[in-house]
């Protein structure tokens, strides 16, 4: 445990910033996991990948995740999406 009082209170902010990422994350995950799963069974596909970019956005400005990680990832579901249409 640290002694000096700016790094106990770095501390408590690291350890907040962690779980409040760690819940953006868990979310990111289960909204692309869905968009998939209705892109593949083909109902409210649109809907769900609109709600998946919206947090993958939300998360980058956050940022939870880096700019261009963001992007890769909202180019791979559109991909995904894209690949099923055709």
């Amino acid at each position: 445990m640290a002694n000096i009082k700016s790094q106990i209170k770095r501390n408590r902010q690291t350890e907040k910033a962690r779980l409040r990422n760690r819940a953006v994350r868990t979310e990111l995950k289960t909204r692309i996991r869905n968009a998939m799963e209705a892109a593949d069974s083909g109902e409210n596909a649109a809907e769900a990948a609109a709600e998946a970019m919206k947090r993958i956005d939300k998360a980058a400005s956050q940022g939870v995740l880096h700019p261009n990680t963001a992007s890769r990832r909202k180019a791979r579901l559109q991909k995904h999406l894209n690949s099923l249409n055709d």
